[in-house]
């Protein structure tokens, strides 16, 4: 059973509360997730009081880590989908033999 957001301890609480406040940085061209732009980072520490701001910016990039790595599987995941479909014969995806003897 996945834990809830209460369980945690107040830093990590903090760090997924502002990490969700960062702007996502994506590739122009490709659409491949790179993670979060961080200059806000320190205004957003401010505004928010943030009193470990260390440790909380440690689980913040823990965190990214995991977001990143999942984002760049599910992407792989896609592309192999893509690569399957596109390698299937045109006839709708079966072949069929017959034999036929004359």
């Amino acid at each position: 059973m996945p834990l809830e957001l209460s369980e945690f301890p107040e830093e990590v609480q903090v760090a997924f509360f502002i990490y969700e406040l960062l702007e996502d940085h994506w590739e122009g061209m490709s659409g491949t997730y790179l993670g979060k732009h961080w200059s806000n980072l320190e205004y957003l520490f401010k505004i928010h009081n943030v009193e470990e701001p260390k440790s909380v910016f440690l689980f913040m990039k823990m965190y990214e880590g995991i977001v990143v790595k999942f984002r760049a599987e599910k992407a792989e995941q896609k592309r192999k989908a893509e690569e399957r479909k596109a390698a299937k014969p045109s006839g709708g995806g079966r072949t069929y033999t017959h034999n036929v003897r004359g």
